[in-house]
């Protein structure tokens, strides 16, 4: 274990706050009013339907930054059901199987250390 591993680590008694913001942030109070009514829907629902993700904000909501292209129409949030269900996966890491030694999970294993010990070894040059 390198010595900016243990540096990045979050102590164990400091409190980690997480500050996320999207493109649909101006409409926060829309989507805490809603989400409460969405989440009791699905838990008096079908177990299936609780296993399907709701996304952070409510259909029909405007997000900007989206339309970058000169004369387009404002992009419009849809309803969860609308969107391909790959696209709730995107942001889920990869899980290589083990399949033994010299195997892709190993190979994924040393590449990813290797990249971490170049950043370690290029902050420390920085010093």
């Amino acid at each position: 274990m390198s010595f900016l591993q243990v540096l990045r680590r979050p102590s164990a008694g400091s409190s980690i706050r997480t500050w996320s913001r999207g493109y649909a942030a101006t409409n926060a109070t829309a989507s805490s009013s809603a989400q409460p009514q969405e989440a009791s829907k699905a838990s008096t629902s079908t177990p299936q339907a609780a296993a399907v993700p709701i996304s952070s904000c409510v259909p029909d909501t405007l997000l900007k930054g989206v339309n970058y292209l000169k004369g387009q129409s404002p992009v419009l949030a849809r309803a969860d059901e609308e969107y391909p269900e790959w696209l709730w996966n995107v942001l889920k890491p990869r899980v290589y199987e083990d399949d033994g030694p010299g195997g892709r999970k190993e190979r994924m294993e040393r590449r990813q250390a290797n990249r971490q010990a170049i950043k370690d070894r290029n902050f420390m040059q920085t010093q």
